[in-house]
């Protein structure tokens, strides 16, 4: 691959820091003034649909310094036990108002570590799904795993309950590096748990990735790879790791002074990459690689990828429901999330209250300007005269407003009429022109660095 940027490119982009844009307009723009009222009339008019569903459990044993998800430690079964019956709850809340018009074709547990939860929860959970929601024979049904806390009764349930996805956090296999993020995680536990999820029929196996992180180096980066690639997961994301202690303060654990420049993180990124290519897996979008045979490698090629929460996907849904505390769903109309703090989202599903804090109604160019992000990030490509005409827009008049000419001055873009192609060596870099049609775009600690 030629994937390479010039010291003066990576100092002039590479440390912004911008949005992943796996929705548009991004969370820091939700607000309270979408609530409980409007989510509940935007369900009650949904007509039959096709729908994702997302879940959340946010409890892990012991928290990894690196993490920027909503989950907290659980020394103890109860809180857990008390979550769990309030998501069941909730699911009966959603579903008297929308259940048995949406057809599920994909549904994602989260975290978090979803597979914290006693066997006979999951499958409560899963029971409940079912009854309530139309899941389509074929739906992908995925969770994310913790090989330290996966046991064999948890892969067995699974199984039973029609998982056929897993995704294995794994981050790094350098012992040094997963001392300095509180994640010791042996290849051997990661390999015993892709052996216990498909001897149980979930056959579909991601693994996590993560460069950037304190210590790490581009050998340690190909060390972890090497070692990755024995168990051939059918996908791969590998993220750049966002240093966020304002937002995420167990962070402050992890020495800054250890963590790798912007340009060692390209080198780390890139050598990922090829060392994956290298390997046989189809490059895809950002940060996402899958064997050739996977349906996200498909959707790649045919031009049908998307992005929402979970990354890449080959979900097409318009409608995702979000389900336990803090999660995000998506409707026509604009977002919804619920309530992060745990006691909060408790009290409100217990009074039969759907437990959404804050959201975003669409209006104006929102929805023009999400497609051509999401064309961007998925294809890194997009035919600004197709999308707006889809939206009775003008291209001409769009382009006039965004800062890609200095882009294109500098080679990190293509214009060809109103088509516009990233440039190989530049799709790195493919977060900040994207962040050219970004209308709500400001400065935001919560985000990584575009590299």
């Amino acid at each position: 691959m030629t994937d390479t940027l010039s010291p003066e490119l990576l100092a002039r982009y590479a440390d912004a820091r911008l949005p992943r844009y796996t929705s548009y307009p991004t969370a820091p723009h939700f607000s309270p003034d979408v609530g409980e009222a409007q989510y509940r009339f935007w369900l009650a008019s949904l007509p039959a649909t096709d729908a994702s569903l997302y879940l959340h459990i946010p409890f892990c044993r012991a928290m990894c310094w690196y993490c920027g998800c909503h989950t907290t430690v659980a020394a103890r079964e109860a809180p857990v036990l008390r979550y769990l019956e309030c998501l069941r709850q909730e699911i009966d809340l959603v579903a008297r108002y929308a259940g048995s018009l949406l057809s599920v074709r994909h549904v994602h547990f989260g975290g978090g570590t979803p597979t914290l939860m006693p066997p006979e929860q999951m499958q409560l959970t899963m029971d409940r799904l079912k009854t309530h929601f139309r899941i389509a024979d074929q739906a992908e049904i995925a969770i994310e795993i913790d090989p330290r806390t996966f046991t064999p009764e948890m892969a067995t349930t699974l199984g039973r309950s029609g998982f056929n996805r897993a995704s294995i956090g794994v981050q790094t296999f350098d012992l040094g590096v997963q001392q300095a993020i509180n994640r010791v995680q042996s290849f051997e536990a990661t390999e015993a748990s892709v052996r216990l999820l498909r001897s149980n029929g979930v056959r579909a196996i991601n693994f996590d990735l993560i460069y950037g992180l304190p210590g790490q180096t581009v050998q340690s980066c190909l060390q972890t790879v090497e070692q990755a690639l024995v168990p051939r997961p059918d996908r791969l994301a590998v993220f750049g790791y966002a240093h966020v202690p304002s937002f995420k303060p167990h962070q402050r654990k992890i020495d800054g002074a250890a963590l790798p420049d912007s340009e060692m993180r390209f080198a780390q990124s890139r050598a990922i990459a090829e060392a994956l290519v290298g390997a046989g897996y189809v490059e895809i979008g950002l940060d996402h690689f899958a064997l050739p045979d996977d349906p996200l490698a498909k959707a790649s090629a045919n031009g049908r990828l998307h992005r929402n929460f979970q990354g890449y996907t080959t979900d097409e849904a318009e409608v995702l429901i979000g389900l336990g505390a803090s999660s995000i769903g998506r409707m026509p109309q604009g977002f919804v999330q619920n309530e992060v703090r745990l006691p909060e989202y408790e009290r409100l599903v217990r009074q039969c209250r759907l437990p959404v804090a804050r959201g975003y109604r669409f209006a104006g160019e929102d929805q023009l300007r999400a497609a051509i992000i999401e064309r961007l990030m998925c294809d890194q490509h997009v035919d600004l005269g197709a999308v707006c005409q889809g939206f009775g827009a003008d291209p001409a008049k769009l382009l006039a407003a965004t800062p890609l000419e200095s882009m294109i001055a500098d080679g990190l873009v293509e214009r060809e009429g109103a088509r516009l192609s990233v440039t190989r060596h530049a799709r790195p870099l493919v977060r900040s022109i994207a962040a050219a049609f970004d209308a709500h775009l400001s400065e935001n600690d919560r985000h990584s660095r575009a590299i």
